[in-house]
């Protein structure tokens, strides 16, 4: 088999056979197939699309080319949860505890935060004394005597993936729905769950802009997840704003424990809800309530202690520290900043990947896997889209950590605070809602 005849098949638009999938995959995780090669079939792909059998070939090739994670330790169904990315979503937290509050078990592997998208890894890691790298002989054990665990010690995950992800990022092939989900999905189906809920964000501060371009990732994933014997439900929600009150590693932390305590944003609790009854639902533990029921129950385990006591089980085993207080934090955020409406009327719109960028540069986030994130800095929300505002009226606080050398740096804060504010526009017109939860698709 030859990769120049398997380029010029896509080239002129001719579905690739399972085989020539195979050896493509094979040979980018060997290194027999040079990247410009794999660069070329990768730009014929994005400019001639593929077909679901193909789609689901290159997703479990992907997922194959590595280590797949054995869950049969569980002897329960597994399900995992994935989401597309976002500015202030501390979704995993809260949807782990209230499934686990229904006795859904789950494993769950997650990375650090790069770019404006904060990393899960990097939220539990700013609970002082919590381990997130916990080895793989440690699983069973944990999810035994917890109901979950979470690491970023991850198995060698779909490799091939990983390289692939790298060529597209620097030859212009990112933004093609059958290479965005045959990436995600490799890695959830090597992952080694029997469900899959996915949150597919849309909007300013997602990686999809619009809702028709995530319901067409989101319904490819779904077909791989058919097509491979799993069962994906997607939620589409809202990040045309920030998700909640905060972004930020401690400040999200702290309002997932509010949240928990039943002084959760409404958006947050919305989307954590109803993801969360999909994995009850998917986990076969509904106890034949309906939709609406599940995520009303839902929301009562989540202000009425239970699905604390889980979050609270989870964070004391992985040897995080709580006390009467609440969660003991490695960093201690300090506000800097004010950001105040120059005029009155609405907030009309919130350029959410603006917000996300000036979050990084206050140290929350990683502009390279390198960077050393300031675990207290962050953005504080104050006005949502729809908002009123008057002149002068907070619009939202911006953090940094105690021992930050920005605490000194007035005009970089200033400077950032400026970058704020031009992400917001205000009107003298109210505009439409736009529900947390925008449609569900799937099993």
């Amino acid at each position: 088999m030859n990769i120049v005849d398997i380029i010029l098949d896509k080239r002129y638009g001719r579905a690739l056979t399972d085989e020539q999938i195979a050896f493509f995959v094979k040979g980018v995780t060997d290194r027999s197939i040079p990247d410009y090669q794999a660069s070329a079939l990768l730009m014929a792909i994005v400019l001639n699309g593929m077909n679901e059998r193909e789609m689901t070939t290159l997703t479990l090739e992907m997922a194959a080319s590595g280590e797949q994670n054995d869950l049969s330790f569980v002897g329960d169904v597994t399900v995992d949860k994935h989401s597309t990315g976002g500015v202030g979503d501390k979704i995993t937290p809260l949807v782990m505890s209230i499934s686990s509050s229904f006795g859904v078990k789950t494993v769950k592997l997650t990375g650090r935060g790069l770019g404006f998208t904060g990393g899960t890894v990097d939220k539990f890691s700013s609970v002082e004394g919590f381990n997130i790298d916990i080895p793989k002989a440690d699983f069973p054990r944990l999810v035994n005597e917890n109901g979950m665990v979470i690491s970023g010690q991850t198995p060698d995950l779909a490799p091939a993936d990983k390289i692939l992800y790298a060529l597209r990022d620097v030859t212009g092939t990112v933004r093609s729905i059958p290479l965005i989900a045959s990436s995600i999905m490799s890695k959830k189906l090597a992952g080694g769950a029997d469900a899959i809920v996915l949150d597919v964000t849309t909007g300013s501060g997602a990686f999809m802009k619009t809702f028709e371009e995530s319901r067409q990732i989101a319904d490819a994933m779904i077909k791989i997840g058919e097509r491979s014997g799993r069962k994906v439900v997607a939620v589409i929600t809202d990040m045309d704003q920030p998700l909640g009150r905060y972004c930020g590693n401690v400040l999200e932390m702290q309002e997932v424990y509010d949240t928990l305590k039943g002084k959760g944003a409404p958006d947050v609790v919305a989307v954590a809800t109803t993801i969360a009854a999909h994995m009850v639902k998917l986990a076969g533990k509904a106890e034949g309530l309906s939709d609406e029921d599940l995520i009303s129950e839902c929301k009562t385990r989540l202000s009425d202690g239970r699905a604390m006591a889980e979050f609270i089980k989870l964070i004391k085993a992985q040897g995080g520290h709580v006390n009467d207080d609440g969660l003991v934090f490695n960093a201690e955020p300090v506000e800097v900043y004010e950001v105040k409406a120059p005029e009155s009327g609405f907030i009309f719109s919130i350029k959410t990947n603006e917000l996300g960028h000036c979050s990084v540069a206050l140290g929350a986030g990683r502009v390279t896997k390198d960077d050393v994130i300031d675990l207290g800095a962050g953005i504080g929300f104050r006005k949502k889209r729809g908002s009123p505002v008057r002149e002068g009226d907070v619009i939202c606080k911006l953090y940094v950590g105690k021992d930050s050398k920005l605490l000194s740096d007035t005009k970089t804060i200033e400077s950032i605070a400026d970058r704020v504010l031009r992400a917001y526009e205000i009107s003298t017109s109210k505009p439409l809602e736009i529900r947390p939860v925008i449609d569900v698709l799937g099993a």
